[in-house]
């Protein structure tokens, strides 16, 4: 039975987005509950060969708003990107300021580093963020937990590319498009080789389904909600 036990607990795992064994565990945002046909298009924003511009352009044609989050070491040397990301009407999310692994850190050395990224987008847009993502999807209870209790929703995502890895046009496609449901969380990157090229015929193809897009913070519940144990934010 011990073994059982142990196999069960090692089921849980931080990156995992399908059903989580241990209740007692704070979890992110991974997708709202909603029986409407809307979901959220998602970008993490860091240093590396960067096609913005491009992504930009496809979201402009289709009249999408998406969020992206940002890390504070990009931020420092693409403030007139950041204005233009703002002026365009997308929602600008904090990312960290140096893509640490938060489980590492001190709760103090968390809210540090959030809050001088913060500080940067602020000083640009005029306005702070309140949506955060954990760097690289990593969490625990006090990450959670110190996020929740400084002010930010934590943001996860339940539609995964996994684009960073550049295996193919296809492959991430496919990833996306098998699981989007009603109140998803797409994920994307801005560096990702094939994104730009998958990002016109995912939105097309969502469209046709009767998908509308929208930013995170037009999607998430902002008082009066539970998440449960798969990380779907549902109203009270």
């Amino acid at each position: 039975m011990l073994t059982i036990a142990i196999c069960v607990s090692m089921l849980v795992n931080r990156r995992n987005t399908g059903v989580f064994i241990n209740t007692n565990r704070k979890l992110p945002i991974y997708s709202v509950d909603t029986q409407e046909k809307k979901v959220a298009i998602t970008f993490d924003v860091s240093l590396g060969n960067d096609n913005m511009d491009e992504i930009l352009d496809t979201l402009d044609k289709y009249d999408i708003k998406a969020t992206f989050f940002l890390v504070g070491e990009w931020t420092d040397s693409h403030s007139d990107e950041v204005k233009e990301l703002y002026k365009r009407g997308h929602e600008i999310g904090n990312h960290s300021d140096k893509h640490p692994d938060m489980t590492k850190l001190s709760k103090d050395e968390i809210i540090e580093d959030i809050n001088i990224n913060d500080a940067k987008i602020r000083n640009l847009i005029g306005t702070s963020t309140k949506l955060f993502r954990c760097p690289s999807g990593s969490y625990n209870n006090s990450v959670i937990q110190t996020v929740e209790n400084a002010g930010w929703y934590c943001i996860q995502w339940d539609a995964d590319s996994i684009d960073w890895k550049d295996q193919g046009m296809e492959l991430e496609y496919n990833r996306i498009m098998k699981n989007v449901k009603p109140g998803s969380i797409l994920l994307f990157h801005t560096t990702a080789k094939y994104t730009p090229q998958n990002l016109p015929r995912i939105i097309e193809n969502l469209k046709k389904e009767g998908y509308k897009f929208v930013k995170v913070g037009d999607l998430i519940y902002k008082t009066n909600y539970h998440i449960d144990y798969s990380g779907r934010q549902i109203q009270n």
